[in-house]
């Protein structure tokens, strides 16, 4: 059976602030432990009112503190937006504070608009640098030399694992070739999934981290009692794709109806498009679309996005589909 493990939005809605979201995901954490997850990332954006996980660092020592065993992470950071200098510091701490608890999921979208880009200070073509980036906070993370001048203090010595993270097959060649664990975005960027997998498995190559390939499949999955009752809490998310393409990036919106009325039918075929891959839907839905998804990757661990607006319905998901992997796959 594949490990089972969250990505967390860190959603903020019409119904909570900031400080809600942020409580709501180190509860989510707390019963993901309980339920068997491996582990729980938050991912990094800015300028998006709706997610309050911009400050991703701060927020993994937020989650952290309030568990005992379940991993906590980035997925991801966001690079070419940093020094890697300073994220060693920021994940070296994490780790020193929580051993052997903390992940480091590397990407090199910027995360943002170009706007909020240059408020970063950073220019587009730092995502150029992105794979010599990664080395250095490797280095950084590893023992620090007898003669080496400058270390990232508290963090040598602490190895923390690294995670390419793509949505192409750039990152699956990244991936590869430094033998790192791939983490593929199929919960918004579904095409190139089988792909990708590909591309990295055959081109991989061993290192200290990691002597085999190591896949994970990012997936949207929304569970409910009923596939009918699934359906309705999806438009959520539905609603926030198709916010995307009109510019819109506000609060999360609790579920209608029918969302037929909220889109059209273009925003609908690019939404849709994107959540090509969506599992949603009763206890048994649940199972059949999981199955068929590790069976069609041979994906070593999933990680579950369950874009549900209202807190509870969410952990209700969740252990759904922890009951569901644990007793089916």
């Amino acid at each position: 059976m594949p490990a089972l493990s969250i990505l967390d939005l860190v959603r903020v809605t019409e119904s909570t602030d900031a400080r809600g979201a942020l409580a709501n995901a180190r509860d989510v954490a707390i019963h993901a432990e309980r339920w068997g997850y491996r582990r729980i990332w938050v991912a990094e954006h800015h300028n998006m009112p709706g997610i309050a996980s911009a400050a991703t660092a701060v927020v993994i020592g937020h989650i952290a503190a309030g568990t005992k065993s379940i991993r906590v992470g980035a997925g991801g950071i966001m690079l070419p937006n940093h020094a890697p200098y300073v994220i060693a510091e920021q994940f070296g701490t994490l780790a020193r504070l929580f051993p052997g608890r903390i992940d480091l999921g590397l990407g090199r979208a910027p995360g943002t608009d170009q706007l909020t880009l240059r408020a970063l200070r950073r220019t587009p073509e730092a995502a150029e640098n992105f794979p010599q980036d990664v080395l250095e906070v490797q280095a950084f993370l590893a023992p620090a030399g007898p003669n080496q001048r400058i270390q990232a203090v508290p963090a040598a010595g602490t190895e923390v694992p690294l995670w390419i993270l793509g949505s192409s097959n750039f990152g699956a060649m990244l991936a590869a070739e430094l033998g790192l664990p791939y983490a593929f975005a199929s919960h918004f960027a579904p095409e190139l999934l089988i792909p990708a997998l590909q591309i990295y498995r055959t081109r991989f190559k061993p290192s200290e981290q990691l002597d085999r390939p190591y896949a994970m499949v990012g997936v949207n999955v929304i569970a409910a009692p009923t596939d009918a009752e699934a359906r309705r809490l999806a438009t959520t998310q539905q609603m926030s794709f198709t916010n995307i393409f009109r510019g819109q990036r506000g609060l999360s919106k609790p579920p209608i109806d029918d969302i037929e009325t909220y889109w059209s039918p273009a925003e609908k075929l690019q939404a849709m498009g994107m959540l090509a891959r969506s599992i949603v839907g009763s206890p048994d839905t649940i199972r059949l679309g999981l199955k068929a998804l590790v069976a069609e990757t041979g994906a070593d661990e999933v990680m579950v996005v369950s874009d549900v607006y209202d807190h509870s319905m969410r952990l209700r998901s969740f252990e759904i589909i922890a009951d569901t992997m644990r007793n089916e796959i």
